[in-house]
């Protein structure tokens, strides 16, 4: 295992250079000093701050490859977080995501969602988020889609590794190319805009809102279950939890109307979004009515489009 972790760090040496070298070693003697210390109980230091060079103008195109053969050389969670950090940031720039795409790094980052540490899994999580904003790249990051939702659904509430994965399911959700691959997890994601802090339910709301831009999963979406939503039409809401959460109704409901989603009414359960939204709409029209007198312009407007409908 030594001499495995010695080998990556003299890879990373060659494509980073002494300084990056020096940090790199310092990454390895750090986690092998608190692997030693956890072991004979002692109380944890803090993990140094040595940090792999974050500037993508630092890497050239030899650096990048012999930065992402360290991500396969090592299984050190320190030197792997430290090797993604920087992928992720040189990712920043669209010549660079090109370059990682064509070295397979979207594949080799890809990798990283399986059966690393939830640290890992989320710099991982990170990097491909940057690299999304690159329909080529896409194309690849595609296959790993059910994977993003299952660490999203298996992660802990309101954890980085959760934001990471639907920051990237929202990037992944802004065309209707991958929505299929979503279809599953919807009852998740639901239960997130439930049960999640602030900053997760804006999160959500972003995947869901694009989600009930396309028709052909209005089913899925009318099905789901949230008895709590009607808790969300309130003008003591967070104003951008309010303004998504009345744009994903104003799409849902839209569709119903337009006649697409239009199933069996028997089909949906009274906590489903059809019931909540749809046919016992009186509690919603009266929290409609009330949200005409909201501050907010925007906020207003969706209501508006929701009555017209």
């Amino acid at each position: 295992m030594g001499e495995r972790r010695g080998a990556a760090v003299g890879a990373a040496a060659i494509a980073l250079g002494a300084g990056a070298c020096y940090c790199l070693w310092q990454l390895a003697a750090a986690g092998r000093r608190r692997r030693r210390r956890a072991a004979v109980g002692a109380p944890l230091s803090p993990p140094s701050d040595n940090r792999l060079p974050e500037s993508a103008h630092t890497l050239d195109v030899d650096a990048l490859q012999k930065l992402l053969h360290l991500l396969q050389a090592t299984d050190d969670p320190l030197i792997q977080e430290q090797a993604l950090i920087t992928l992720g940031n040189s990712a920043a720039f669209s010549v660079n995501q090109n370059i990682i795409r064509n070295l397979n790094g979207l594949s080799i980052i890809g990798g990283m969602l399986y059966n690393c540490a939830p640290s890992v899994k989320e710099k991982a999580l990170n990097a491909l988020n940057n690299l999304s904003m690159n329909i080529k790249n896409q194309e690849v990051i595609q296959v790993y889609i059910t994977q993003v939702c299952k660490n999203v659904e298996s992660a802990p509430l309101n954890s980085g590794l959760q934001l990471a994965g639907l920051r990237l399911l929202t990037n992944m959700s802004v065309t209707n190319d991958y929505h299929h691959k979503m279809v599953d997890f919807i009852p998740c994601f639901l239960h997130l805009l439930s049960a999640g802090t602030e900053r997760t339910q804006i999160q959500v709301l972003k995947v869901l809102v694009n989600l009930s831009a396309n028709a052909a999963m209005t089913r899925h979406l009318l099905r789901a279950e949230v008895p709590s939503l009607l808790l969300l039409f309130d003008s003591c809401m967070n104003r951008e939890i309010l303004l998504r959460t009345l744009t994903f109704a104003a799409n849902v409901k839209g569709k119903v109307n337009n006649g697409e989603g239009n199933t069996i009414q028997d089909q949906y359960s009274k906590d489903s979004v059809f019931v909540t939204l749809c046919r016992d709409s009186t509690p919603f029209a009266q929290k409609l009515a009330a949200l005409l007198h909201h501050p907010d312009r925007e906020v207003k407007e969706q209501v508006v489009r929701i009555l017209t409908q």
